[in-house]
C-alpha cells in the first residue's frame, strides 16, 4: 500500500483523551505548552536562522552514505563485507509500501504533514516529561531523528532538543519529503553493524528488502527507538512487544486488514544465525580481494562502496567447502579423540559457575558449529554440558561414541571427560548431539579454469576464524611426488618414449649429486619390481625410476625446463632429490602448472577478480585474461602436453589415483604426491575444462601417519569436489596434434618412435639390483 499524506483525523493520528476533569487540566496544560513551544520556536528560529548559527546541510544535501566493501561470487552472492558500517543504499521509490507504513506507525504518523516538528507530539512529550519531573519522553519526527543523526549527540537535554527541532525545520525547507524519508531509511542505526533498513533486512532476516513481510517490516520498525533494546536476536520479548504495537497501529491506520493483522501476528519469523551470516562460505577469497581492494584503494576502501566481483562459482566453492571439510574430518577421527582442551575447577555455586562457563565458552570460542561448553556431569552412557546461564545439553547414545575411551575409569587424566572439562559439540546429520574436537590437520583445495586461468573455487584451510593463514597462495610445501610429471615431461624432449624400458632398482646417491650427504632413495612401498616402462614408472609413483630419468637428462637442465610451468628455480636446487619433489610450491602455483597439461600445453595465469565497479555499478577495473590457443602463450610443445596428459589418465586409470575411477569419467587425469615421511599429501589433477589441487598436512610439519598417502587422504577431497564440478560437465577427449604417431597402440613423437628414442635406461642384467650391489651413481651430468 503506497504512503500517501494523511489527514489529522487519521487513524494513527487519533489518540483518546481522559473524560472529567484530570483530562481537561491535561488538555489545557498541554495547548499552553504547545502554544508556548510555538512561540519560542518561532522567536528561537528567527534569531538563529538570521546569525547562521545552525550547521550547514551539505552532508544532506550531497549525501555520500558509507557503504562498506563487498566481494561477490561470479553469479552475485555475497561472500564478503568489509566496513564499520553495513549499509545497502536504497532509493525512495524501492522502499516497499509495508516498511513505509510500518515506520510512520512506529516513529511518525503525520510526518507528510507536519513542517519537520509534530507540536501535538511536543506538547504531549512535554506533559509526560513535567508530570515524571525530567525528560522521560522525547517527540522526535522522523526529520528530527535524522538531524540528530547527522549533526547532534545523544544527550537528553531542552538545549539539544531545542537545536534538533530548528534543524528539523531548516532540514524541511531544503528537502522534499520524499529526500528525507530517504536520507532516514538509509542512515539510521538498527543493530548488528547494519546501518539502513536494506542492511538490516539482510542480517536479520537474510533476504532483500523488497521481500520482507508486514511482520518483519513491524520488526525492522521497532529497532531505531532503540536498537539494543528491540534487538529480536538479544531481547525477543520486548522486541515482539514493540512488533504487535507497531502491527496494532499499522491495522488502525488502514495500513493492514484484519485478515493481514492476524497472519502478521502468527507469523513465525526466521532470523540469519550462521555465523558467518552469507550463503557460501569464502572467507579466505573474500580477504584475498580485501587486500587487492586496500593496495589500489587505501582509504577509501571500507567506505566508498567499492564492488569486487570474483571468478568463484557459488556451487563449486560449496563443494569445495563440503570436500574439505569431510577430509578432515575424516583424518581426524581415524586419530581418535585427544581429549579436553582445558579443564575448569568449577564452583559448586550455581550463579558463580554458570559465570566461570561463561568465561571458558568465551575464551574457548566457537569455531563455525563447533560449539564450545563445559561438562556438568558424567556417566557412562550420558554427559550433561552447559554453554552457561541454563543452556543445558544433554549428549547420549551415538553422540558418545568418538569419546568412549574418555569416559572410561582407565582414561588417563588429559583425556578423561570429568565435571570441568572444556569440549567441543556439534550436532550430527539428524540434529543429534555429539561431543567431538577441533581438528589439528589442515587442508587446502584451489580449483581453476584450464582455459583462462580463473579460480573457480578455492579452501586456503579448515577454518578462517582460527587461523587466516592462506594454504593455497602463502604454504610453500614440498609437493613430492605430485612434481614427478614437470620431470617426466623434460625428459620427452630429451628422447624418453612413454615406452622406455628404465630399471626400477634401489640406487645410492653420492652426495654431489644431493647437495648433502649419501643418499639411499627407496620407493614408498620399500618394493622394487626391476624393468618397466616410464608409462607404468609414473603411473606407479616409482621413485627409482623418477630418479634415474632426472640423473639422465640432467638436474640443471631439469630446472631450466620447470620455469616454463611458473615455478621459481630458486626453490627447486638443481640436485636429484628434485625427483622426487623435494622443492616448494603452492596450490595455487602447482594448480595453473597442471592447466598446462590440461588445455593443450598454454601457461595462463591463474586469477581471482572479474571486475571492480564503484557503488553506482561503473567498472573501475576489469580483468583481461589471455585465453589458452594464444600461441604467444606456449609453454611446452602441443605433442608433449598431449603425451603427458595420456601418462596422467594411466595414474587415474590404473596407478595411485585409480581411487578416481569411481567418478565413472574417462578423462580425468593427474597425480599423487606423498612426501618424505608422509608430511605433505597431495593430489593435483585435471579434468580438460578444470584443474584442482588438494593438499592435507600440519602448519608446523609433522607426520600425518605411518601409511598416509595423497591416494588415500587429498585425494578424496578433489574427487568430492570434482563430483559436484564437474556433474554437467560431459566428457571431453583431447584431439591427436600433429607430429603425434601411433605404434602398437600408444603415442610418439613422430621423430622419436620405438628404434629411435632412447630404448632403456639403468638395466644391470635384467633384474633388480640387491641392496648389497647398489650401483651408486656417478656419471657426468649434462
Amino acid at each position: 500500500m503506497p504512503i500517501v499524506p494523511r489527514s489529522s483525523s487519521s487513524a494513527i493520528g487519533r489518540r483518546q483523551s481522559g473524560t472529567g476533569l484530570p483530562g481537561l487540566l491535561a488538555l489545557a496544560f498541554a495547548a499552553a505548552v504547545a502554544a508556548t513551544v510555538a512561540a519560542l520556536l518561532v522567536g528561537a528560529l528567527a534569531v538563529l536562522l538570521a546569525n547562521d548559527r545552525l550547521p550547514p546541510l551539505d552532508v544532506l544535501v550531497d549525501y555520500r552514505p558509507r557503504i562498506p566493501l563487498r566481494v561477490y561470487t561470479a553469479d552475485n552472492v555475497l561472500i564478503g563485507e568489509f566496513g564499520e558500517e553495513r549499509r545497502t543504499f536504497v532509493r525512495f521509490a524501492d522502499v516497499p509500501a509495508v516498511l513505509k507504513d510500518a515506520l510512520l506507525a512506529a516513529e511518525d504518523a503525520r510526518f507528510f504533514e507536519h513542517s519537520g516538528v509534530d507540536l501535538v507530539g511536543v506538547a504531549r512529550a512535554a506533559l509526560v516529561n513535567f508530570v515524571a519531573g525530567g525528560t522521560e519522553q522525547g517527540a522526535s519526527t522522523l526529520t528530527m531523528q535524522l538531524a540528530k543523526e547527522f549533526f547532534l549527540s545523544p544527550e537528553r537535554t531542552y538545549t539539544r532538543k531545542l537545536t534538533e527541532i530548528l534543524l528539523a525545520f531548516k532540514i524541511e525547507e531544503s528537502l522534499s519529503k520524499e529526500q528525507i524519508f530517504e536520507l532516514y531509511v538509509n542512515q539510521i542505526f538498527l543493530g548488528k553493524r547494519a546501518y539502513g533498513f536494506a542492511s538490516a533486512a539482510k542480517t536479520y532476516f537474510g533476504k532483500p528488502l523488497e521481500q520482507i513481510t508486514a511482520a518483519e517490516a513491524a520488526m525492522l520498525a521497532g529497532l531505531p527507538k532503540a536498537p539494543s533494546r528491540f534487538n529480536p536476536l538479544v531481547n525477543p520479548k520486548r522486541a515482539v512487544e514493540r512488533q504487535r504495537y507497531i502491527l496494532r497501529r499499522m491495522r488502525e491506520a488502514g495500513s493492514l486488514t484484519e485478515e493481514q493483522y492476524d497472519a502478521a501476528l502468527k507469523q513465525e519469523l526466521h532470523y540469519v544465525l550462521a555465523r558467518s551470516g552469507y550463503r557460501v562460505n569464502a572467507p579466505y577469497v573474500a580477504e584475498m580481494a580485501r587486500q587487492i581492494a586496500v593496495e589500489r584503494y587505501h582509504d577509501e576502501t571500507y567506505s566508498a562502496g567499492i564492488n569486487i566481483y570474483t571468478t568463484i562459482l557459488s556451487a563449486d566453492q560449496q563443494a569445495a567447502n563440503d570436500s574439505v571439510r569431510r577430509g578432515v574430518l575424516a583424518y581426524d577421527r581415524k586419530y581418535g579423540y585427544r581429549g579436553p582442551s582445558s579443564f575448569i575447577d568449577l564452583d559448586k555455586d550455581g550463579e558463580l559457575a554458570d559465570t566461570q562457563i561463561e568465561a571458558a565458552v568465551s575464551e574457548a570460542l566457537d569455531v563455525d558449529d563447533f560449539l564450545a561448553a563445559v561438562v556438568l556431569d558424567v556417566s557412562p552412557k550420558k554427559v550433561t554440558l552447559s554453554r552457561g546461564r541454563g543452556q543445558l545439553i544433554e549428549v547420549s547414545g551415538g553422540g558418545l561414541k568418538f569419546v568412549a575411551k574418555s569416559l572410561s575409569e582407565r582414561a588417563s587424566a588429559a583425556r578423561k571427560l570429568r565435571r570441568g572439562a572444556v569440549v567441543r559439540v556439534i550436532k550430527d546429520s539428524h540434529g543429534e548431539w555429539e561431543i567431538t574436537q577441533l581438528p589439528q590437520v589442515e587442508a587446502a583445495l584451489v580449483a581453476l579454469n584450464t582455459q583462462d586461468g580463473s579460480v573457480r573455487a578455492l579452501v586456503g584451510g579448515f577454518d578462517f576464524t582460527r587461523n587466516k593463514f592462506n594454504r593455497v597462495t602463502q604454504a610453500w610445501r614440498q609437493p613430492g611426488s605430485a612434481f614427478k610429471p614437470f620431470i617426466y615431461s623434460a625428459a620427452l624432449e630429451k628422447g624418453f618414449m612413454v615406452s622406455t624400458v628404465i630399471n626400477d632398482a634401489p640406487v645410492s646417491i653420492d652426495p654431489a649429486l644431493t647437495g648433502g650427504q649419501l643418499w639411499d632413495p627407496r620407493n614408498y612401498d620399500g618394493k622394487y619390481e626391476g624393468p618397466m616402462e616410464l608409462r607404468d614408472g609414473l603411473a606407479h609413483s616409482k621413485n627409482m625410476v623418477s630418479i634415474r630419468i632426472l640423473q639422465s637428462i640432467g638436474p640443471q637442465y631439469a630446472q631450466d625446463y620447470l620455469t616454463r610451468f611458473g615455478f621459481d628455480p630458486a626453490r627447486h636446487p638443481p640436485y636429484l632429490t628434485m625427483a622426487l619433489g623435494a622443492g616448494e610450491v603452492t596450490p595455487w602455483q602447482l594448480a595453473g602448472a597442471y592447466a598446462i597439461f590440461a588445455n593443450g600445453g598454454f601457461r595462463i595465469e591463474p586469477y581471482m577478480v572479474s571486475r571492480i565497479t564503484d557503488s553506482d555499478g561503473h567498472v573501475l577495473a576489469q580483468a583481461r585474461p589471455r585465453q589458452a590457443g594464444d600461441e604467444s602463450l606456449r609453454a611446452i610443445d602441443a605433442r608433449n602436453s598431449f603425451l603427458m596428459d595420456s601418462l596422467l589418465r594411466s595414474v587415474v586409470e590404473t596407478g595411485t589415483g585409480r581411487s578416481a575411477r569411481a567418478l565413472r569419467r574417462h578423462d580425468l587425469a593427474g597425480k599423487t604426491g606423498t612426501t618424505n615421511d608422509a608430511y605433505d599429501a597431495w593430489f593435483a589433477g585435471y579434468q580438460p575444462s578444470i584443474a584442482a589441487v588438494a593438499w592435507v598436512g600440519f602448519d608446523q610439519p609433522h607426520k600425518l601417519g605411518n601409511r598416509e598417502t595423497g591416494g588415500g587422504l587429498a585425494l578424496p577431497i578433489w574427487m568430492g569436489y570434482m563430483a559436484k564440478a564437474l556433474a554437467k560437465v560431459p566428457e571431453q577427449a583431447l584431439p591427436v596434434p600433429d607430429g603425434v604417431v601411433t605404434v602398437d597402440g600408444d603415442y610418439y613423437y613422430a621423430e622419436t618412435t620405438p628404434g629411435q628414442g632412447i630404448a632403456s635406461l639403468g638395466l644391470t642384467d635384467g633384474g633388480v639390483a640387491s641392496g648389497a650391489n647398489a650401483e651408486t651413481i656417478r656419471d657426468q651430468l649434462f
